[in-house]
């Protein structure tokens, strides 16, 4: 339900408007050099009220290690982070409790755990979360640099525009939220990570992706312009002893295994469902659907800030899958 891995395996918790969120990551190797500093750069990068189109809310984001650290090294024992949450209006969603919002879980929610969730912000649903993936993702990627691995997501789309600030105007202008397209590449990966059937590369990375809100697509190497294209054309010649081919329309990974090429896969990402646009929805207490208007503080574009999100999950599942092959070893440096 809430953790993910098998080696490698973190556990998410808490709720957008609660005291905390956090992370439990189990299966951290010992002897890796960690301390909050490490943190700063992608935290940053996940943060609201940073660029133009991100949500006002600002929170401190200061991580707090509470078990698995010592001495700023991982010990092997589960690192357990928690960040506060302190910039919160939790008033903006008790007055709308009778009307949920369209695009969000509310109702999904409310039906699942008999109105007993915490609605504020989302509760456990919420994009606030993601920091604890980041948070899990900047020790992955420790990992990752150790073999020398790199992960780097970027935005390649808005609103159907390549050009970032004219996607945004596009929603400015329409007085609506926009989405878009994330692309992640990985170098220096060696082959043969993954399983067959239920545990291929690329199962584990959709899965891990599809955890991250407002996530409505992945597609690896060409993806679905493969379907329009000639075998010939698609197949990937090799080209040395390495599994180095000519092209990568495979992206990476063939028959479920990573082939040492680089891996490239694109997730796209549904415009920020909390839109400033009036809508229409059910409310609860008269049993009536009416007008609607999302109060709050809410992101214009919320593919803005899932490249480094996008980045943790992949790092995380690669780090579980290099574990399991034993390229990491649970004592580092020994």
């Amino acid at each position: 339900m809430n953790s993910f891995g098998r080696i490698f395996r973190v556990t998410i918790f808490g709720e957008s408007h609660g005291e905390s969120v956090g992370i439990n990551i189990d299966g951290c190797p010992a002897g890796l050099s960690l301390s909050p500093e490490d943190f700063n750069v992608d935290i940053e990068r996940r943060k609201g009220g940073v660029q133009k189109g991100t949500t006002p809310r600002k929170e401190d984001d200061i991580p707090f290690f509470k078990s698995g650290v010592f001495n700023n090294t991982t010990t092997g024992a589960p690192v357990t982070i928690l960040f506060e949450n302190n910039n919160t209006r939790s008033s903006d969603y008790s007055k709308q409790r009778a009307v949920p919002r369209p695009g969000h879980a509310d109702m999904v929610a409310r039906q699942k755990f008999g109105g007993f969730e915490d609605f504020r912000g989302g509760g456990h649903f919420s994009g606030r979360l993601t920091v604890c993936l980041v948070a899990a993702g900047v020790i992955a990627k420790k990992l990752l640099s150790s073999l020398k691995l790199s992960v780097e997501a970027t935005i390649s789309e808005v609103a159907g525009e390549k050009d970032t600030e004219k996607g945004l105007q596009r929603a400015i202008d329409a007085k609506d939220s926009v989405g878009g397209i994330v692309e992640c590449r990985v170098s220096g990966l060696p082959a043969g990570l993954g399983e067959p059937f239920f545990d291929s590369a690329e199962s584990l990375l959709a899965h891990a992706v599809f955890a991250i809100p407002a996530v409505r697509g992945v597609e690896f190497g060409t993806g679905f312009a493969a379907a329009r294209m000639f075998g010939s054309e698609h197949n990937d010649a090799i080209e040395d002893t390495t599994g180095k081919t000519r092209t990568n329309h495979a992206g990476g990974i063939v028959g479920g295994l990573t082939n040492g090429n680089e891996l490239v896969f694109r997730i796209a990402i549904k415009p920020t469902s909390s839109t400033p646009k009036e809508q229409q929805t059910l409310n609860l207490e008269t049993n009536n659907v009416e007008a609607f208007s999302v109060k709050g503080r809410h992101d214009l574009c919320i593919a803005l800030r899932v490249p480094v999100v996008l980045e943790a999950v992949t790092a995380i599942v690669l780090a579980d899958l290099l574990m399991l092959e034993r390229h990491i070893p649970r004592i580092l440096n020994s």
